[in-house]
C-alpha cells in the first residue's frame, strides 16, 4: 500500500463510491460512516458514500440526515419499495457517480482499511474487480456464528465446483467493481442476498479481470442480521444455475468488449 507524506499527497484520478444498504441500522450506521469516511480521508481517496435507507422503521433516516451535515461526501436515498438487500444495493448501483464502486455493510462487519487495500490493488493492477476473501491466508473472521460458518463453507464449495473457479468466498458481499464492470454485468436479477453471488459470477463469466485480497469480518455489535438462511437456499441456487447456463450457452454474447487504464498522479 502506498505511503503518503502530508506535504506531498498523491491525488488519485479514480473516484471511489461506497454503496451501503441500510435497514434498521440506527445503532450501527453512525460508527460505520464515521470510520469509513475518516479512513478514506486519511489515504486521500476521492470518494462518495451512498447509503440506501431501505425503508427503515427505526431512526436510520434521522441519523443519516444528521450525519450528512458532518460528512459532506455522504449522500443518501430512501428506497420505498420493493425492499430487500438486493433491491437496496441495486438502488445505490443505479445512482453512484464514482469511477468504481464498493459494496460495504452498514453494521461495520467490513473493515475500512480493507477497502483501501481493494482500491490500491485495483489501481496498481488495473483490475476490473477486486474480491475479498475471509478464508484465504491473511483473512480473518471474528465471532462468526458456527452454524452460519458451516453453511457458508458448503455454499462456497458448491459454487466453486459448479462454476469451476478457485475463488472461495463468492458469498462475501464486500467487493469492489469498476463502473464499466457494473454496466457490463447488467441486468441484475437478485432482489435479496443472492445478489452477492450474482455480481461476481457474472463478472467472472463475462471475462472481467479480478484480484483476490484477504479481508476481515467482524460480527455486528448492534441490531440483528437481515440474512434469513432458510429463505435463501433456492434463491442462491437459481442465480448459480443462471450463471452456469450463461457460461456454457451464451456464445460469448455478454463478454467484456473493451480495455482501459488508470494511473495516479502526483501533486
Amino acid at each position: 500500500m502506498p505511503k503518503f507524506a502530508d506535504s506531498n499527497p498523491v491525488i488519485y484520478c479514480m473516484k471511489l463510491s461506497v454503496v451501503i444498504p441500510a435497514y434498521n441500522e440506527e445503532e450501527s450506521i453512525t460508527h460505520t460512516l464515521r470510520a469509513l469516511h475518516a479512513t478514506l480521508k486519511k489515504y486521500h481517496v476521492p470518494h462518495e458514500i451512498c447509503v440506501t435507507n431501505d425503508n427503515s422503521k427505526d431512526g436510520t433516516l434521522r441519523v443519516l440526515d444528521e450525519l450528512s451535515e458532518e460528512i459532506p461526501e455522504l449522500v443518501y436515498f430512501t428506497n420505498l419499495g420493493p425492499n430487500g438487500f438486493g433491491y437496496a444495493v441495486r438502488y445505490g448501483l443505479d445512482r453512484f457517480t464514482g469511477d468504481c464502486v464498493a459494496i460495504f455493510m452498514a453494521d461495520m462487519s467490513d473493515d475500512p482499511e480493507d477497502l483501501i487495500k481493494y482500491y490500491f490493488k485495483m489501481l496498481e493492477g488495473n483490475y476490473d474487480c477486486v474480491f475479498g476473501s475471509r478464508w484465504s491466508k491473511g483473512g480473518k473472521v471474528v465471532d462468526y456464528p458456527k452454524v452460519k460458518k458451516f453453511i457458508n463453507r458448503i455454499a462456497n464449495f458448491i459454487v466453486r465446483v459448479v462454476m469451476g473457479i478457485s475463488y472461495n468466498d463468492t458469498t462475501n458481499a464486500f467487493k469492489l467493481y469498476r463502473r464499466e464492470t457494473i454496466e457490463g454485468i447488467r441486468p441484475f436479477l437478485s432482489p435479496h442476498f443472492n445478489l452477492t453471488i450474482e455480481l461476481p459470477l457474472k463478472a467472472i463469466v463475462r471475462g472481467y479481470s479480478y484480484a483476490i485480497v484477504p479481508n476481515s469480518w467482524t460480527n455486528r455489535k448492534y441490531g440483528v442480521s437481515k440474512l434469513k438462511i432458510k429463505e435463501m437456499g433456492s434463491r442462491y441456487f437459481f442465480i448459480l444455475m443462471y450463471c452456469l447456463i450463461e457460461k456454457y450457452f451464451s456464445q460469448g454474447d455478454f463478454m467484456k468488449k473493451s480495455k482501459r487504464s488508470e494511473k495516479p498522479v502526483s501533486r
